[in-house]
């Protein structure tokens, strides 16, 4: 049974590959990203919900503020009223400039992040009714280094597309090699190959839930049909899902894989878990997500394409691998068991 497994899942793994590469032969193109001119349109709004971030909220701002290098944007940053150290933190950043708006939520944290993200568009409603509406909607989280690029690339590709996903790359931890290290694998591998491989075939894009902007207008058509806010707050995989949404409500999502003018690529990095368990948790909440609660959530796309059915079937395979997996270590032990016995 486990044998089975493992041929079944290398095929598919195969057959991705086989994609990828047959997709670049055709294109012509070589495979490294080359530069994309940047546009200024608009002012953007980077939503950030920060939820027990004192630690890390306030260099991130401070980095962002100085690396952005587009004309006009605005950074929201969610808090909670029980969160006295990450107000103090991200207060101490707003009074100095007033590119930084600060939200309190109006619940004790913490909540699910589509909740913060909710109250963080509440607030742009306020302000578009009178400084005018934004060209589009960025999310980060507290941890993450912004590259001077990110804007003035999105609205480049914003001009004909109605979300932008830019890759992310996992900094490395020189504590924890094996633990935050295997997330430079498994991002290279989402980001380099899975993605793009979604993209050929024409399915949707799911969004990290950083590095991502979705237009204004169509944000809102989600929220119009969401009863006012554009973020699921029963979902553990808000960020997947509205990649999903986006998809189903006729936009186009674009991965973006671009250079600067030094060479390096254009992306978000960040920080990830280095612990065992917060791992585990957040993995959990991945897999939980997208594995098991997308079957009823999301459904597979009625009327959809192969290739959309396939990369749904890939997102929720966890579900037979772990079975499969757990055979095989299984009969690993109890083959061992029967060798030692026999022998």
């Amino acid at each position: 049974v486990a044998a089975i497994g493992f041929l079944i899942g290398g095929i598919d793994d195969l057959a991705v590959d086989w994609v990828y590469f047959s997709t670049r032969l055709r294109a012509g193109r070589r495979p490294d990203p080359q530069r994309t001119p940047l546009r200024d349109d608009g002012r953007m709004a980077v939503f950030v919900p920060a939820w027990d971030e004192a630690a890390v909220i306030g260099p991130m701002l401070r980095t962002a503020l100085s690396r952005y290098d587009y004309a006009d944007y605005r950074i929201y940053v969610g808090v909670y009223p029980n969160d006295p150290a990450t107000i103090a933190a991200v207060s101490a950043v707003a009074v100095t400039d007033d590119r930084i708006r600060m939200v309190i939520n109006p619940r004790p944290g913490g909540t699910t992040k589509a909740d913060c993200l909710n109250a963080l568009w509440r607030a742009l409603l306020r302000d578009e009714a009178v400084e005018g509406g934004a060209r589009a909607i960025i999310l980060h989280d507290a941890e993450d280094v912004v590259h001077p690029d990110e804007l003035g690339l999105m609205a480049a590709w914003l001009s004909d597309h109605q979300a932008v996903q830019i890759p992310v790359l996992p900094l490395p931890d020189p504590r924890s090699p094996l633990i935050a290290g295997h997330y430079l694998d498994e991002f290279a591998e989402a980001h380099g190959k899975a993605l793009p491989v979604r993209e050929a075939l024409g399915a949707a894009l799911p969004f990290a839930g950083v590095g991502c902007a979705i237009d204004r207008a169509l944000l809102g058509q989600i929220a119009a049909a969401r009863g006012g806010v554009p973020f699921d707050e029963s979902s553990l995989t808000e960020d997947y899902e509205l990649g999903l949404t986006v998809a189903a409500m006729g936009g186009r999502t674009k991965l973006v894989r671009s250079r600067d003018s030094q060479g390096a690529l254009v992306a978000v990095r960040a920080y990830f878990p280095a612990s065992l368990g917060a791992a585990v948790r957040q993995k959990a909440r991945w897999m939980t997500g997208i594995a098991l609660a997308g079957w009823d959530r999301t459904g597979w796309a009625a009327g959809g394409s192969i290739g959309e059915h396939w990369m749904r079937m890939r997102d929720r395979r966890a579900t037979l691998a772990i079975p499969i997996l757990a055979i095989a270590y299984l009969a690993l032990v109890a083959w061992g068991i029967l060798l030692g016995i026999y022998l």
